[in-house]
């Protein structure tokens, strides 16, 4: 019989050493937390890649303390945390500012704009990271090896609804940030549209993810399709942000 997956969450305390990780993220968190905090008081966040990079970092820690305060899937951290860190040290790489903004287009147009964008982003992240562990729970199961890290994962049909509601949340969230970035545009630089590859390009993920929820809602797609439409989607992002941001 197989053995029961993602059922209780009621596991044996942490390794010391998780114990430890775990409260150094937490230290590091509300540090990130208060330094958030004080940008938020002067004046409007996230105008730059660098904030907006730093946001996105701070939102993808957040939802994994969410879900492993919630569910005890402590697995996740492995995937989630590396991304939070190495986008934190690309925030550093990154010169102190990539593509300079005038003050005068700075606003709360272009805060909301990047904000409802990353929050989008971080979504389909969390679409990502889910993929990759039903891919691995299925497999598991499809060869009957059941091994210390079946066990930590949980349950298929949870991992899909996870990967549904993410893109439930992402899809409105960068419709948004695509329709608000619109109308910042017109405002500071007079047009709507520029044509610009990074446009062309974020308008094209918007459509692929917008295939693949539709995919889901109304044609019935098997899960592991939409778990491996997930990861290709999330590296598709990634490259449009790191190679024309």
């Amino acid at each position: 019989m197989t053995p029961a997956v993602g059922t209780d969450y009621n596991l044996p305390a942490l390794p010391i050493s998780q114990r430890i990780a775990f409260m150094i993220t937490g230290i590091g968190f509300l540090c990130h937390t208060t330094a958030l905090g004080i940008q938020l008081q002067s004046g409007i966040p996230f105008n730059s890649m660098q904030e907006a990079i730093s946001f996105f970092s701070w939102a993808i820690v957040f939802i994994f303390f969410w879900v492993e305060l919630k569910y005890r899937i402590y697995v996740m951290g492995s995937l989630v945390l590396p991304m939070a860190f190495l986008s934190l040290i690309s925030v550093a790489t990154l010169p102190l500012e990539n593509h300079p903004v005038d003050k005068t287009l700075k606003g709360t147009l272009l805060g909301i704009h990047t904000t409802l964008s990353v929050l989008g982003i971080v979504a389909f992240a969390i679409a990502a990271v889910v993929g990759i562990m039903y891919l691995v729970q299925e497999k598991s199961l499809k060869s009957k090896q059941f091994g210390p890290l079946y066990y930590k994962l949980p349950a298929l049909g949870l991992l899909d609804q996870w990967n549904k509601t993410a893109l439930f949340w992402g899809i409105p969230l960068l419709t948004l940030g695509i329709i608000s970035g619109a109308f910042w545009s017109q405002y500071a630089l007079g047009f709507f549209w520029s044509n610009s590859p990074k446009q062309l390009l974020a308008i094209s993920a918007w459509f692929f993810y917008l295939i693949v929820l539709q995919g889901r809602i109304t044609s019935g797609w098997r899960a592991r399709r939409a778990a491996l439409l997930s990861i290709i989607g999330f590296m598709g992002i990634i490259f449009i942000f790191t190679t024309l941001a």
